[in-house]
């Protein structure tokens, strides 16, 4: 598979798409990023440019449709795009008060509508072209339920199951789309969390893992393996056996960020 080209990325203002953004900047390769801050974002901006990529930055937020449609079908409208990292997210959990209505409804609200409004509106022009992929930021708190963050363990379950839904119904018309399932990434996200973070690592490494299975196609992006397989096989068990062990599990703070 070639190289895309021209590459979109949400959430690209700090942590794991920062790092995306970095590691596809390069001559020939134009960036359309989008983030919260515009500070970090004309930072960033001006990383990959120095990189010698063609940059165009936007500050925005993934949870108003109406400017979402109206941002990625410029991007799209100034050269098709062969690349879409739904990245954004938010994180946070029950910590010591529980989770509240608001922080709730915020984490799907970002978490799940921002996919739909990052993906929903490219879809047709993808399929009448042929072409292009579409990568969903899910986690590996999307494929075993954890307790300690219930609306953040909900929201990534809800977008692996819709971009592996996509996958099979966009495959057949010429649009790759991937669901990537990380575990611990050292970001702002994480930096709050007050207990251990097994295999935990660089949202660099973690970027380049996540370029080179997208290069090749792959359905499902989860690392790192150590971590990843035996939440899959926790997964498979009943929550008899299972819920006992995941009760035990620190909470994360109950703090959306």
């Amino acid at each position: 598979m070639s190289s895309p080209k021209t590459i979109l990325i949400t959430g690209a203002s700090s942590g794991l798409g920062l790092a995306l953004a970095l590691h596809y900047a390069k001559a020939g390769v134009t960036l359309h990023l989008q983030g919260r801050h515009q500070a970090r974002l004309d930072a960033v901006c001006n990383d990959c440019r120095a990189r010698g990529a063609t940059v165009h930055g936007s500050k925005g937020d993934v949870t108003d449709a109406a400017a979402m449609e109206a941002w990625l079908k410029e991007a799209d409208a100034l050269s098709p795009l062969d690349l879409v990292i739904a990245n954004a997210g938010i994180s946070a959990g029950t910590g010591q008060n529980g989770e509240s209505n608001q922080q709730v409804r915020r984490i799907f609200a970002t978490n799940i509508d921002g996919v739909i409004n990052t993906v929903q509106p490219l879809i047709p022009a993808m399929i009448a072209r042929q072409s292009g992929q579409i990568a969903i930021v899910s986690s590996l708190a999307g494929i075993r339920a954890l307790p300690s963050c219930p609306a953040y363990s909900a929201s990534k379950a809800c977008v692996r199951y819709y971009g592996e839904s996509l996958r099979g119904w966009l495959g057949a018309k010429g649009v790759k789309v991937s669901v990537i399932c990380p575990g611990y990434i050292t970001t702002p996200m994480t930096k709050v969390n007050p207990f251990p973070m097994p295999f935990i690592m660089s949202a660099e490494k973690a970027a380049r893992i996540i370029a080179d299975k997208l290069a090749k196609n792959r359905a499902r992006i989860a690392f790192p393996l150590p971590l990843y397989l035996p939440l899959w096989l926790l997964s498979c068990l009943s929550v008899r056996i299972t819920d006992p062990l995941f009760s035990r599990f620190p909470a994360k703070p109950d703090s959306a960020a």
